[in-house]
């Protein structure tokens, strides 16, 4: 197994992996595979750590950074990072190359000077790697609004200042879904189907915490 940054020569692999990865989860289909083609271009997009691991001379998992910002009523605003999509190709996961590739991550962020993370993530797979509930940073997305899905890890004691601060994550997220469509058209066709793992999705991405 070996960490290592994305190169040009892994890109259309990691937009396979990505989309198989992520098909079906959280929507028939997804679009996570054209967010990793568009992300690249991107003046927010972190090529430092843009990490895949390679096992047998192939790519099993990729994660991606982007910066963020966080915004105090003042008007102050402190640099941040998030991250995603964070893939692993199905027949790998549950297996701990996730985690790995996080905590190799969190490492490299440190080195360069970042010292939190806010993701939008589901809290059973990214507690255990020392996420919480952005309410315990008083972190909203607006409108005193705290998702149940949004989540904050400082990579130093501290990290986060005391205060009311509000969540701003990268445009690059923002994208035309038929542009996204349009560029699933040119891999294998996939079925889109329903499942449970859709309703759970649903119920996270729309709850918060008071």
């Amino acid at each position: 197994m070996i960490i290592r940054n994305e190169l040009k020569s892994d890109y259309r692999e990691v937009e396979e992996l990505t989309r198989k990865a992520f098909w079906n989860l959280y929507v028939p289909g997804c679009n996570e595979h054209y967010l990793v083609h568009i992300m690249r271009d991107h003046e927010d997009f972190l090529p430092e750590l843009d990490f895949v691991i390679e096992c047998d001379n192939s790519v099993i998992a990729n994660i991606m950074y982007t910066k963020a910002k966080l915004v105090d009523e003042e008007g102050n605003e402190k640099s941040i990072l998030t991250f995603g999509p964070l893939s692993v190709l199905p027949k790998y996961q549950r297996k701990g190359y996730g985690k790995k590739l996080l905590e190799y991550s969190f490492q490299k962020a440190v080195e360069l000077g970042y010292d939190a993370i806010v993701i939008y993530g589901n809290p059973e797979n990214y507690i255990s790697s020392g996420f919480k509930s952005s309410k315990q940073y008083n972190i909203c997305i607006g409108d005193n609004i705290f998702p149940t899905a949004l989540l904050v890890k400082e990579l130093s004691k501290g990290a986060i200042p005391k205060g009311n601060w509000t969540f701003q994550e990268s445009r690059v997220y923002e994208f035309d879904s038929q542009a996204a469509e349009a560029f699933d058209q040119t891999f294998e066709k996939l079925e889109k189907e329903y499942k449970i793992s859709q309703e759970l999705f649903y119920i996270y991405s729309r709850s918060r915490v008071f």
